[in-house]
């Protein structure tokens, strides 16, 4: 029940993103949506020094399995493996991203919370206190929900960079003057895409076009 959760709001995340991504060596389907599933293949491409794939799938593993430490100790280590900088996360960030079925639970109960004790109120005045604090907590727990889209919206746009040297264009055609270069495993934003080309933007502020077929989006 809770993987099929899963599996359905990441697919309707996917849906409402942004660019499409070539998604180079597919895994199998039962693995796609499983943190185990994506766990496992991302340490294959690690030991077969792909750090590109690694990273890509270490990447969606996390966003199942936020807080699952094999995970992003792995992850953490192969970006070091490759010279790719990480930001550490910050405290409130660690503390709302919940896994995306936790989340879309306790915005659940959250609504249910504000929703009988509204209804509550109305039908009798008694433990009025105690209803009260009943919707401040369900719309805490709706906040909190709120919260871990917002942090999840940005995932949507980001992608890995799977190629050594990829190139960054000033321009999106193939032949087009070189910005600068891009490490494999390098995570980016896609903010915009024409044609083969997909518009990126660095952690450093660098932009530039770079082929589509070069990165993998971390949502599917």
């Amino acid at each position: 029940m809770r993987r099929a959760m899963i599996a359905v709001l990441i697919a309707g995340l996917a849906l409402c993103g942004g660019p499409t991504l070539s998604q180079p060596s597919q895994p199998p389907p039962q693995a796609r949506y499983s943190a185990d599933g994506l766990y496992n293949l991302a340490n294959s491409y690690a030991r077969a020094g792909k750090p590109g794939l690694a990273v890509l799938y270490y990447e969606r593993a996390a966003l199942l399995a936020p807080d699952d430490e094999d995970i992003n100790a792995n992850l953490e280590n192969v970006r070091a493996a490759a010279h790719v900088p990480t930001e550490p996360r910050q405290r409130f960030t660690r503390i709302a991203a919940a896994r995306p079925a936790l989340a879309a639970w306790i915005g659940f109960v959250g609504v249910v919370l504000v929703g009988a004790g509204l209804l509550a109120r109305r039908i009798t005045p008694r433990f009025r206190r105690l209803l009260t604090c009943g919707i401040l907590l369900g719309i805490a727990l709706i906040a909190l929900t709120v919260s871990n889209a917002l942090l999840l919206w940005p995932r949507m746009h980001e992608a890995v960079v799977l190629i050594d040297q990829t190139p960054a264009r000033v321009s999106p055609v193939p032949m087009g003057d070189t910005g600068f270069v891009l490490s494999e495993a390098t995570t980016v934003t896609v903010t915009a895409e024409h044609e083969d080309f997909l518009l990126i933007r660095t952690r450093e502020g660098l932009s530039g076009w770079v082929a589509r077929s070069n990165l993998g989006a971390v949502v599917p």
